[in-house]
């Protein structure tokens, strides 16, 4: 049987979709379909059902998926350490939200780059973006706050973001814990917020989450970045919810102020994704590594 034949059947299998694995392998669509076709001859079964949004794999598919993946990602292994010792230098292609990538992700990867990773990083802040870019081959290895479904990629709990509610002193002094335990929503309605999006992302989700609540109608200062929304606040444009990691030297420094301390402060859990069977190349299983071992301190 082609060994061809079974990478694109492979590919196709955790893609869930003819055009999502041409992206990936580099071929037209026509042309992985023919190969599946060709394929599905050979072994006399079909082994994808054709739907609207893509292929559901049948029994047979699945199981010949089972069978040859895993032998598959073992050549690629072979494949790509020989290249390793080849060249001497691997560039890893990674993407995340600017702010966590810059701050967490970049430092913790530098002990790689001493040993000869190359790094090549896109700071992207929609979650989809950075799961597309993944799903088309442009990155490989990806941060994102969602888990993502379906066979194509594979994904591991990173850490935890603990948000937390700031202000600038002029306008912690303002306020009371106690009447923001008892009134919070309403008592700060009457502040300007400083947010990412007009959506108001991460207000909403702390005002879901510890006032039960929709949060303010509008923002007064956007900035589509956390950085700019830190230091915005910090000078006293308005409250904002912030990432603890971003803004713990404002905290101890006294240029922003935890308005609220919640028993269960609310959480965003970030993921490391890859396309599933990748990990079998060098390069990316240190890489892999090395940010869930430094996460643990994070």
């Amino acid at each position: 049987m082609d060994l061809t034949l079974l990478r694109t059947f492979v590919t196709v299998h955790r893609a869930g979709s003819f055009t999502r694995a041409a992206a990936l392998l580099g071929l037209s669509q026509p042309a992985v379909t023919s190969q599946i076709r060709s394929l599905e001859r050979q072994l006399g079964r079909p082994l994808f059902l054709r739907r609207a949004r893509g292929v559901v794999p049948t029994t047979i598919g699945d199981e010949l998926a089972h069978r040859a993946a895993p032998h598959l990602d073992a050549l690629v292994e072979i494949t790509e350490t020989g290249l390793d010792e080849r060249t001497g230098v691997r560039t890893l292609h990674i993407a995340g939200p600017p702010e966590f990538t810059a701050a967490r992700v970049l430092p913790a990867l530098t002990p790689l780059v001493a040993q000869g990773l190359a790094v090549r990083s896109s700071l992207v802040g929609n979650a989809e973006e950075v799961l597309d870019g993944l799903a088309a081959g442009h990155h490989d290895l990806a941060v994102a706050v969602a888990r993502p479904r379906g066979g194509l990629f594979t994904a591991t709990p990173l850490c935890d973001e603990e948000h937390v509610l700031v202000a600038a002193p002029r306008w912690a002094d303002r306020l009371s814990p106690d009447l923001l335990l008892c009134k919070g929503a309403v008592v700060l309605e009457q502040l300007p917020v400083v947010e990412v999006h007009e959506s108001l992302p991460f207000v909403a989700r702390y005002w879901a989450a510890v006032f039960d609540s929709e949060p303010p109608g509008t923002a007064a200062v956007i900035a589509p970045d956390l950085r700019a929304v830190r230091e915005s606040a910090a000078s006293g444009a308005g409250l904002a919810v912030l990432p603890r990691y971003l803004c713990e030297e404002e905290l101890a420094r006294g240029r922003l102020v935890a308005l609220l301390e919640p028993a269960v402060p609310p959480l965003r859990t970030y993921f490391l994704v890859v396309r599933t069977g990748t990990l079998a190349l060098p390069h990316l299983a240190r890489a892999h590594e090395r940010l869930l071992r430094a996460a643990g301190d994070w």
